[in-house]
């Protein structure tokens, strides 16, 4: 079982939630929202030490796709050095003034799990090898 050290930034910061026994996720609760430059920044009250070797994932909520909003950047990474409070940002879908906030102070607002991270080593080449696919992009495997 991996280990994440978890420092409570306030005494009313909740712990991360297993909503059931095979959640893939743990839900998360908003401590505190502000905003800035139009998106609703939301402080999750705590910090972590995640063991070298991992990284944190921060994932929206599958109940978000009933609001306007958007989750900043589709999903955030927390790397292993990181200290600080954790944070979800969302942006609106239209105009903010016309949005109402998805999720209020103390509500579950994102999920996290955490996963291995690889060390990769790029080994630089003139030619890669060919396959079926090839240069296939966006759509070229899937039906018409």
């Amino acid at each position: 079982m991996l280990k994440v050290k978890f420092k409570k930034l306030n005494d009313s910061t909740k712990l991360p939630y297993k909503g059931s026994l095979n959640a893939a996720c743990y839900d998360v609760y908003a401590h505190s929202i502000t905003f800035k430059d139009g998106k609703a920044v939301y402080g999750l009250g705590f910090s972590t030490e995640i063991p070298v070797g991992y990284r944190g994932v921060i994932v929206p909520r599958s109940n978000l796709s009933k609001h306007q909003w958007v989750l900043g950047n589709s999903m955030g990474i927390i790397d292993a050095d990181y200290r600080g409070e954790w944070m979800v940002v969302f942006s609106p879908l239209k105009d903010l003034s016309e949005s109402v906030l998805p999720y209020g102070v103390d509500d579950r607002c994102a999920q996290i799990y955490f996963e291995p991270v690889l060390d990769v080593e790029f080994v630089e080449t003139d030619e890669l090898s060919d396959t079926a696919r090839g240069e296939g992009g966006f759509g070229s495997t899937g039906f018409k």
